[in-house]
């Protein structure tokens, strides 16, 4: 039976000091680098979420030992030959889509079949994107209707280094090449349209030979193969994307105020901070430094007082891919009409995305208009919601059921949402945090 939940009530005024969960992408990241390490990698703050635990679970298959304690992560690392491929293996990726995808670049050198399969969402993902480079370097990858999983993988001794434009701006597809670079002899080369670049921060943190030269839409990123990868010990900054619910939970709801503590706002992650300002959002940075190449950052914000419709410069997309559901109810209570294009990367997500953002303010009573890559919003500053409004039978889309719940807090009505335990996949401490709010 699904897990339901009741909204009937809309949030009241708060002002609040908070501390989200850490950043999955540079979790997982961390999990894998670690497994090819030479010693033993520590972490605080790791996002113990379906998704990294699944991603822990596939390098115990493959050989690496770990210990999870009350608030650290240690991983055993046997160097970037350690991996030990036995017969049969299968990797599940759950619904991890970063997991899946990256995963298949460090199994480049597996000699025998390794199968990747996925939960219902996963499998209806295209991993076509990432099976295409892969084969360059002369692996062998069987797809379901050469798209989709469950997949079959078998490597080789000695791939061999390529040349590979990515084009679709998936920080996924790009790593997956770095990681099968840095076990590939001779010189990779990636021309790779702009998008997250965790994994490039990382490589640099750990001295590895990963060069990037970057200009204003493509970054030029030449990768060698790897002889070692150093031990790290890493405190894991909060989440964007999971403090972007908060975000505009405080942006909608009037006389209120936020504080989120140490939040990674990495230039590739801040999309949604620059579209929320543009939109008359009142957001600051407080105590902001580096850290492992990163850069994190206390974030207020106060409630908006007025909010400006946007014709959203596509340039910002891949910075906000995980956040358009968000910014969309802030569309729906701008006095205008906002515009978003180029968005089919939204519909590869764990649902089509696009669809369920133009679904929510459809119920909420907010008109659009959409096409395959399009929405147009037709914000009503004075919305309030006065009905029953059901959200189910959207794969269990953890990002489709948050923003359920911010709409539910932020617009009034009463709310049945279903899935409630598909946060438990990237964000399972998101409704403790809102009970905290409630106070």
């Amino acid at each position: 039976m699904s897990k339901k939940i009741t909204i009937s009530n809309q949030i009241k005024e708060f002002n609040k000091k908070i501390l989200v969960s850490g950043d999955k992408s540079i979790s997982i990241r961390w999990v894998l680098f670690s497994s090819l390490a030479n010693g033993n990698s520590k972490a605080f703050n790791l996002l113990m979420s379906e998704d990294v635990l699944a991603a822990i679970s596939a390098i115990k298959k493959l050989g690496i030992k770990v210990k999870i304690l009350k608030n650290e992560c240690i991983i055993y690392g046997k160097g970037i030959n350690g991996y030990k491929y036995k017969k049969n293996l299968v990797i599940n990726a759950e619904n991890s889509g970063t997991l899946g995808r990256l995963i298949l670049g460090l199994l480049i050198n597996t000699p025998y079949k390794i199968k990747l399969i996925g939960d219902k969402s996963l499998s209806k993902r295209d991993f076509a994107r990432v099976a295409s480079p892969l084969r360059k370097f002369g692996a062998k990858i069987n797809l379901k209707k050469d798209r989709t999983l469950p997949l079959t993988i078998k490597g080789l001794q000695n791939p061999v280094p390529i040349r590979y434009h990515e084009k679709k701006g998936s920080a996924q597809c790009k790593s997956a090449i770095i990681f099968a670079g840095l076990r590939t002899a001779g010189k990779t080369f990636i021309k790779a349209k702009k998008s997250r670049n965790h994994t490039e921060l990382f490589a640099k943190q750990l001295g590895l030979p990963v060069k990037v030269v970057s200009k204003k839409n493509f970054d030029f990123i030449e990768i060698s193969k790897a002889k070692k990868i150093k031990a790290s010990v890493y405190n894991i900054p909060s989440d964007m994307s999971s403090s972007a619910f908060f975000i505009v939970l405080t942006a909608l709801k009037k006389k209120s105020r936020l504080l989120i503590k140490n939040v990674n706002i990495n230039p590739s992650r801040t999309g949604v901070i620059k579209i929320l300002k543009m939109m008359g959002v009142n957001i600051a940075y407080k105590n902001k430094k580096a850290y492992n190449g990163e850069i994190v950052a206390d974030i207020f914000i106060k409630s908006a007082k007025k909010l400006r419709p946007i014709n959203c410069p596509q340039y910002l997309n891949s910075g906000a891919i995980d956040e358009f559901l968000l910014i969309f109810l802030v569309a729906a209570k701008a006095k205008g009409i906002s515009i978003f294009k180029n968005l089919s990367e939204l519909n590869e997500k764990e649902s089509p995305r696009l669809y369920w953002g133009a679904k929510i303010l459809n119920k909420m009573g907010i008109k659009t208009i959409t096409t395959k890559d399009t929405i147009k919003i037709y914000g009503n500053p004075k919305i309030i919601v006065n009905k029953k409004i059901i959200i189910k039978d959207f794969l269990k889309d953890h990002r489709v059921f948050m923003t359920s719940v911010i709409a539910a807090l932020s617009f009034g009505g009463i709310w049945k949402i279903n899935d409630a335990d598909s946060i438990k996949t990237s964000f399972p401490s998101f409704m403790n945090i809102i009970n905290e709010l409630k106070k």
